[in-house]
């Protein structure tokens, strides 16, 4: 295939083949062809060898044989496989395109909604591209008119609202009923699970989500710590699995809908959407989620989205082929965002304000970053300024142990620093702590158990009830949660559990 220049999705070979042993051969295939999947097939005694190819990078499945019946023991795992390399694959002629310069923070927007989605597309960059320069003046554009995003049927858009797009795209962008049994708001984990085991259980449910189903979870590029899934997954596949299983159960997305605030009507709860649409509920679960914290130094706020990025998906990799990229952030997630720029870019900085990854990085993680060469981790380092006109040009940073200062050449920056809470649309209803995190259960009781104020019935509030009885809260939005993904799935789960009590 290569001879042709056909793209290579998977590969697949025996360890205990006469020659070459098939985790030598896939690890030579590895500087061939980088983006394939790489499957190992090994007996019973070669799973020490699969773990350790696993530990370094080098396959990202392995399938034990026998694999009688196949229907269930080798066809799913390879559509799994390939459909996780389909959502990343980048052809050449795909149907939908974008028109654009790199630093235009719109197209990030748009990149990067696309992307969360799963909807492949191919950016052509106006400064390098001339087929860009001649569809414009196939379509009557100039470059002032951008970004232009171009659909297969040939129809386009110019600077469009994310809204425009999902309806082009065919997204549910509103709810099929006017009243449901629950209304989940966000789509991240603790959600998710929520729509899955809620839907599967016989009740009526409604997920609103603002951008993309996964919420922060989903722009992980690799989650190797959740049960049950020995090699990793990235937080895109863990999200497009648990769509497909909501959907499958009968559950409802809408994508992407803000909702904006939220009333109470006796047993009734109603969410207002930013069309000004309402949707009517028995009960609701906020799994809002969380943001990340924005940084506070001088000359950022014009580049965000022009070199200056929170969080990252497996788009903004690509983009940083052969740079230096620099991340911020000594937590998982930035821990695992450094390692997946780390197959792309030339090097990869790693900018720690605590004097060691171990005070809130995974040791996995830790131990990945330390046998990349090209991660350098910077501790008690912090970013004090960054530069640029038009996109980001250099960063400032200061070592606070020996107060040395250097303005470094940058052109991509990565912000992790934390996270704040997506409630402020919510606070006049909801009782919140002081740092905007929903107050569930216990928390909800005074020193001396009295029930929160206006507490109506004659219970205490069920452990992930909010201070309105039939609203819940679950997920990295409630307060004292814990932030994990796992942890997410079961207060979601546990959710419906409570929602059941008290519908019943």
């Amino acid at each position: 295939m290569g001879v042709f220049n056909e793209p290579v999705a998977l590969l697949i070979a025996d360890e205990q083949m006469p020659e070459l042993s098939g985790s030598d051969l896939l690890r030579v295939s590895r500087e061939l062809f980088p983006q394939a999947k790489r499957i190992l097939l090994i007996s019973y005694t070669d799973t020490h060898a699969a773990i350790h190819e696993i530990n370094e990078g080098r396959i990202d499945y392995y399938i034990v044989k026998p694999w009688d019946p196949p229907e269930q023991c080798l066809y799913p795992a390879l559509d799994d496989i390939l459909t996780g390399w389909l959502i990343t694959y980048d052809p050449s002629l795909t149907p939908l395109r974008v028109i654009d310069h790199r630093w235009s923070p719109k197209l990030y927007e748009i990149g990067r909604f696309l992307a969360r989605n799963q909807v492949p597309y191919q950016w052509l960059d106006i400064e390098n591209r001339p087929d860009a320069l001649r569809l414009l003046e196939h379509l009557n554009l100039n470059q002032r008119k951008l970004p232009v995003v171009i659909f297969p049927d040939g129809s386009y858009l110019v600077n469009p609202e994310l809204l425009q797009i999902a309806d082009k795209l065919k997204l549910k962008t509103h709810a099929e009923k006017p009243f449901y049994d629950l209304i989940i708001v966000g789509s991240g984990p603790a959600g998710l699970a929520a729509a899955v085991y809620g839907a599967s259980e016989g009740l009526s449910a409604l997920l609103v989500e603002r951008e993309a189903p996964g919420g922060q979870a989903g722009l992980s590029s690799r989650i190797e710590n959740y049960l049950g899934f020995p090699t990793g997954l990235s937080g895109g596949e863990l999200a497009r699995r648990a769509v497909v299983q909501a959907e499958r159960f009968g559950a409802e997305i809408v994508t992407p809908q803000k909702a904006c605030r939220i009333k109470v009507n006796g047993q009734y709860r109603s969410v207002i959407m930013q069309d000004k649409s309402e949707v009517h509920c028995h009960t609701l679960l906020l799994a809002c989620g969380v943001s990340y914290r924005q940084l506070d130094v001088p000359g950022i706020s014009s580049l965000v989205g022009a070199g200056v990025y929170y969080g990252a998906s497996v788009s903004e990799a690509i983009l940083c082929k052969n740079e230096d990229v620099y991340i911020v952030g000594g937590a998982n997630s930035a821990g695992q965002a450094a390692i997946y720029f780390s197959k792309y870019a030339r090097s990869v900085t790693m900018l720690v304000r605590a004097d060691s990854l171990a005070k809130d990085m995974s040791w996995y993680l830790i131990n990945q970053i330390n046998h990349t060469p090209n991660i350098i981790v910077k501790t008690n380092t912090r970013v004090v300024a960054v530069h640029g006109k038009h996109h980001l040009e250099s960063i400032t940073i200061v070592n606070d142990q020996s107060q040395e200062e250097q303005t470094l050449p940058a052109t991509s920056l990565f912000i992790f620093i934390g996270a704040e809470p997506y409630t402020d649309w919510l606070k006049r209803t909801i009782k919140c702590d002081e740092k905007g995190f929903i107050l569930t259960g216990p928390d909800l009781m005074s020193a001396e158990h009295h029930k929160p104020e206006h507490w109506q019935l004659e219970r205490d509030p069920f452990y992930l009830e909010t201070s309105v009885p039939g609203i819940f809260a679950a997920g990295d939005v409630r307060h004292g949660s814990i932030k994990r993904v796992a942890a997410s799935v079961g207060e979601g789960s546990m959710a419906v559990l409570l929602i059941h009590r008290y519908l019943g």
